[in-house]
């Protein structure tokens, strides 16, 4: 198995990635709450740890992969009043809307994507668990996580405690002894809810997700993932009760990717700049927004902006055009092989993803390999080794990336058709070869 490292955000460092079980992986992202249309910055985690699970999947990894849906929050709740809808009703249609996005994305699908509202007597057992052993206590009808009980409590977003409470920049509510503690149980009036022992009402949201890690995984997990904006309080809280329940960190590794800026600028209602995932597919294409998404370190604020749209496409363009070369003469030279793994064309590409999971550095690689695909293609007498090679090589990195481009195997008129064009044009008579050349560009063969 090839040997891979990233950057853990639970120890700060890059670290060689070892699995729980040898051969296997355990991957949790958190996914979106479902009551509204996703935004084009929601889509960079998606289309990153897609990206991420190809990759381990081709070097030879058993990917578990599962991402949930926060199908119960007062946002929902709220909208459903204000729409005069059924949670059920909102939820569901935003949960379609989500997956359009992803099948447009070519996002593959995930083992699971549980719902909250499916795991809610799981939860409710949970969270009476950490009462009884004291990690959580009552009052009023609400149940609250007692912070004070874990020690290392910011060990994984790293906060200054201190500062946090100083700063008055946690959630004030008087039923709490500590500012740091955090809801478990809520108790509401309004909208959906649940009847506990404690009150009707529904869960808090750092809970939901340990709850379902447990069920789906039983047990500790391999790489916990999700945009940085959840490192603290989310993450941090979920630890936190993994730490009172199980005495563990819930995964061993925690990958966070930065945020996304809108031409240089925050995304945000106020600035009215807010794109929404459906729109940029729409006017860009999937490819292309796919590519803007990937084509920067992770771990960097990604930028949304002309400039970035045309670099991918200007990289989709090179791509697809010597793809289309090699195809040809993959067809015409009869060397299509099923059981072939090229090597040395998608190395540099490999050990980049292997290093802190480069995928921009990835995508520098695979751009070399065209350049050298074009200069064999202009050969008179060609390496089809070497153009078998290169077409394997872009094929298995197009589709690590996840972009829509797959051999395309002519059937015997497409094929006589294309001789037909060469012969044409060999004999200069364009216009015979100009007719067929239209009719093969008709047929998205050239």
């Amino acid at each position: 198995m090839r040997e891979i490292k990233f950057y853990n955000t639970l120890t700060n460092n890059v670290e060689t990635f070892r699995p729980i079980k040898e051969g296997e992986v355990s991957m949790y992202v958190c996914g979106p709450t479902v009551y509204n249309d996703p935004h084009i910055g929601n889509m960079r985690p998606v289309v990153f740890f897609d990206t991420f699970k190809r990759f381990l999947e081709y070097i030879g990894y058993d990917v578990k992969y599962v991402s949930n849906l926060t199908d119960v929050d007062d946002k929902i709740i709220n909208k459903a009043l204000e729409e005069g809808k059924t949670e059920k009703e909102i939820t569901s249609f935003y949960i379609d809307e989500y997956f359009k996005c992803l099948k447009d994305l070519n996002v593959e699908k995930a083992y699971a994507n549980p719902k909250v509202t499916d795991y809610m007597d799981s939860i409710i057992k949970y969270i009476s668990k950490l009462v009884d052993i004291d990690s959580a206590y009552v009052n009023d009808g609400e149940v609250f996580f007692d912070v004070a009980k874990d020690t290392k409590y910011g060990e994984l977003s790293k906060v200054d405690i201190n500062s946090l409470i100083s700063g008055a920049r946690v959630e004030e509510n008087t039923k709490k002894k500590n500012p740091l503690d955090f809801l478990l149980w809520k108790k509401t009036e309004k909208g959906i809810k649940w009847h506990t022992p404690w009150c009707d009402g529904r869960p808090g949201w750092h809970t939901e997700c340990c709850v379902m890690i447990d069920t789906i995984f039983k047990g500790m997990i391999d790489i916990h993932g999700g945009g940085m904006d959840l490192r603290f309080p989310h993450h941090e809280n979920e630890v936190a009760q993994a730490e009172a329940m199980h005495h563990n960190h819930l995964a061993n590794y925690w990958i966070h990717n930065a945020m996304m800026n809108i031409r240089g600028e925050k995304m945000s209602k106020s600035l009215g700049n807010v794109i929404l995932a459906k729109d940029a597919i729409k006017e860009y294409g999937g490819d292309t927004i796919r590519l803007t998404l990937l084509n920067a370190p992770y771990r960097s604020i990604i930028n949304f902006s002309d400039e970035t749209i045309s670099d991918s496409k200007s990289i989709l363009l090179k791509l697809t055009t010597v793809y289309k070369q090699l195809n040809l003469e993959m067809n015409v030279n009869a060397l299509f092989d099923a059981s072939y793994k090229p090597s040395d064309s998608i190395n540099g590409f490999l050990d980049a993803l292997s290093n802190d999971i480069n995928i921009a550095n990835g995508i520098t690689a695979m751009l070399e390999v065209i350049k050298n695909a074009n200069v064999e293609l202009r050969k008179k007498d060609k390496n089809l080794s070497k153009i078998k090679e290169y077409f394997y090589g872009l094929t298995d990195m197009a589709s690590i990336l996840g972009l829509s481009i797959k051999p395309n195997v002519l059937s015997d008129d497409d094929l006589k058709l294309y001789k037909d064009y060469l012969e044409a044009k060999k004999a200069k008579n364009f216009e015979l070869s100009d007719t067929i050349r239209k009719a093969l560009f008709d047929k998205k063969i050239l």
